[in-house]
């Protein structure tokens, strides 16, 4: 049941990031002005899809309560590197940016760096 929490942990996070994305690039560039600005994010904060974020991050929080039952902080937080492996590999695929040599080593070094901290 632990991985399972921190799996949810995860997945929800990942949602959370790939649909501000997506709500940010649907809703254009930051204005200059500061009033437009604050139009701009309003805009944002009372967007449906951004309510689904707000949910997935209590949804997050509460599963990484349920995940810190079953496991010691430091066996557990080295799994949220998967965070930024599956962040970027999916806005490679959702968003067409790009993927290059270094972000590959990156994701490499993270996912070895996840076995070994697992492992201890």
């Amino acid at each position: 049941m632990g991985y399972l929490f921190v799996l949810l942990t995860i997945a929800l996070t990942v949602y959370g990031q790939l649909v501000i994305k997506w709500q940010v690039q649907l809703a254009g560039p930051l204005p200059d002005d500061t009033p437009g600005r604050v139009r701009f994010l309003v805009g944002l904060m009372l967007n449906p899809w951004m309510w689904t974020v707000f949910a997935a991050a209590v949804g997050a929080m509460v599963a990484w309560m349920g995940a810190m039952t079953k496991f010691e902080l430091s066996k557990a937080y080295p799994y949220m590197a998967l965070n930024f492996v599956l962040v970027g590999l999916a806005s490679v695929w959702l968003f067409n940016e790009s993927l290059t040599t270094p972000k590959i080593v990156g994701v490499l070094l993270i996912a070895a760096g996840l076995v070994v901290m697992t492992r201890a």
